[in-house]
């Protein structure tokens, strides 16, 4: 059946999806790919899917924030989709994180409305361990600058008390934060999916947001390369799943 928001049903035959929030980075990912088949634009779901290296692989935008990132889960795991590996931008917590740099989330602080709405604050967003590994190795295989830690998913960028809230989780060891990782990793979790999330850095600890994420959309800075590495990483990785199958 043919899912409400995401417009897609179970023919598609795809276990595997890279999940951006930018529809633009969908487009991106498909140009890693052969085999391309555009599938089209509903809302900000924007889902093409294609052939890489053996792996068939769905490239679907998310936008921006929790809400739709839990819709895309839901409607995805319903037509077939069992492995996830969200793909996003994020802004650093720590002062030694630069531009560019990858940071693999091994869980997710739930400052997000969405994953609240699911499961009480106690249940943990964490990654599929298989899927966080094997998306690890891919990365170290690449030889990649990346962290491996904890980052925080928020609700706005534009609330009164941003800067403190900030310091705090920096204080915690909290390597950066998004707004989409705690509900992607919270959903799946609870609907047998296998997900995990890797963000490019594109804002220094500190740094004014909207000049970093200007900057990063001109392609003006070290996190293009970034992008392009968090999007071969998560190719990698679903190649290489596809491969022990067999």
């Amino acid at each position: 059946m043919k899912q409400p928001h995401i417009q897609l049903d179970e023919s598609l035959n795809v276990r595997y999806a890279i999940l951006p929030g930018d529809p633009k980075r969908a487009e991106r990912i498909a140009s890693h790919m052969s085999e391309v088949e555009d599938l089209g634009m509903n809302r900000e779901y924007r889902s093409l899917v294609g052939a890489y290296r053996g792996a068939r692989i769905l490239a679907m935008s998310t936008g921006m924030g929790g809400v739709s990132t839990g819709i895309a889960v839901e409607e995805l795991h319903n037509i077939g989709v069992t492995h996830a590996i969200r793909i996003g931008s994020c802004g650093a917590l720590q002062t030694d994180i630069a531009p560019g740099e990858l940071l693999i989330a091994a869980g997710a602080v739930r400052d997000d409305g969405t994953s609240r709405a699911y499961v009480r604050e106690g249940y943990p967003a964490v990654p599929d361990t298989e899927l966080l590994l094997a998306l690890t190795e891919s990365i170290r295989a690449q030889g990649f600058a990346h962290r491996l830690g904890i980052i925080r998913s928020h609700e706005s960028f534009y609330i009164d008390d941003i800067e403190e809230i900030n310091e705090y989780w920096s204080k915690k060891g909290v390597l950066g934060s998004d707004m989409e990782t705690a509900a992607l990793l919270t959903v799946g979790r609870l609907r047998g999916m296998k997900c995990a999330s890797v963000l490019n850095n594109v804002v220094r600890w500190k740094e004014c947001i909207s000049h970093g994420i200007g900057s990063y959309a001109a392609g003006a800075d070290a996190a293009a390369a970034g992008e392009e590495h968090s999007i071969l990483a998560a190719l990698e990785t679903f190649a290489r799943l596809e491969a022990e199958k067999k």
